[in-house]
């Protein structure tokens, strides 16, 4: 029998609100900018602490740090990323924040450098042990021309590609049979967990509720660059209809 709200409203109540610190069925965030000093995320080792603690409180305890590398405007090498993450272990244990387990990778953007990067045998930063996933991301804007050339060429060489927040390029909005695709090609699909609050954009939120009911979504992130992502994650975020429904998807994040 149908229940009196639904009678009186024609549709099912929303469901029960999730607890504060319900991402810990994730256990994993990999996907963040918590590294200080290396992109557009945390600016010092304090800011990266503070986002270890809002990071914590929504249950996570297990980061995989991923600064940009892009061209010439992010230059972040292997080396100097991990010189940041021994920073951040060092910071949080010393902040006692010992039951995080701090670990990094990088998301790569798909630009003119890439491919000779692959093409020289660089060393990519991967997550997942022997799965060995890349993350990476491409303009929000223009399709690049060689994404499936790419995708393929990082699984010649025995990477995993993962693409970062599909939902958000819009050159795929009206066209969500072509990011279908991209996933039936091999490359498993990253979901930015704000775009649930429509925190980017209605359409990026359109996405990925469709990615969602498809259950086309492999992995979530925070993609957390400050305390505003977090925030946003915790109050509009977790609250969303569509959170209960994402996360009761066979996804990956806990078996990293």
């Amino acid at each position: 029998m149908a229940s009196l709200f639904q009678k009186l409203f024609g549709r099912k109540a929303s469901p029960a609100a999730l607890a504060p610190d319900a991402l810990a069925v994730l256990g994993t965030d990999m996907h963040s900018h918590v590294l200080p000093g290396l992109d557009d995320g945390a600016e010092v080792v304090e800011q990266s602490l503070d986002l270890l603690r809002e990071l914590r409180a929504l249950g996570y305890r297990k980061l995989i740090m991923t600064p940009h590398v892009m061209g010439d405007f992010y230059k972040n090498t292997p080396d100097g990323i991990r010189a940041a993450l021994a920073v951040v272990r060092q910071a949080a244990t010393e902040a006692g924040l010992t039951d995080m387990q701090l670990e990094c990778a990088a998301e790569y953007y798909l630009d003119e450098w890439f491919g000779p990067r692959l093409d020289r045998g660089d060393e990519l930063l991967t997550f997942g042990g022997d799965k060995r996933y890349v993350l990476f991301e491409t303009s929000y804007i223009n399709e690049p021309f060689n994404l499936a050339e790419t995708i393929f060429r990082l699984q010649s060489m025995g990477y995993q590609p993962v693409l970062a927040h599909p939902e958000r390029y819009t050159y795929f909005y009206g066209r969500f049979e072509d990011l279908v695709k991209v996933r039936e090609n091999g490359a498993l699909l990253q979901l930015n967990l704000n775009s649930l609050a429509g925190y980017y954009s209605s359409g990026a939120k359109k996405v990925a509720e469709k990615l969602i009911d498809a259950g086309l979504v492999d992995l979530v992130g925070t993609d957390a660059h400050n305390i505003k992502h977090t925030t946003t994650l915790r109050d509009k975020a977790l609250p969303a209809d569509y959170m209960h429904k994402l996360l009761a998807l066979p996804l990956l994040n806990n078996t990293l």
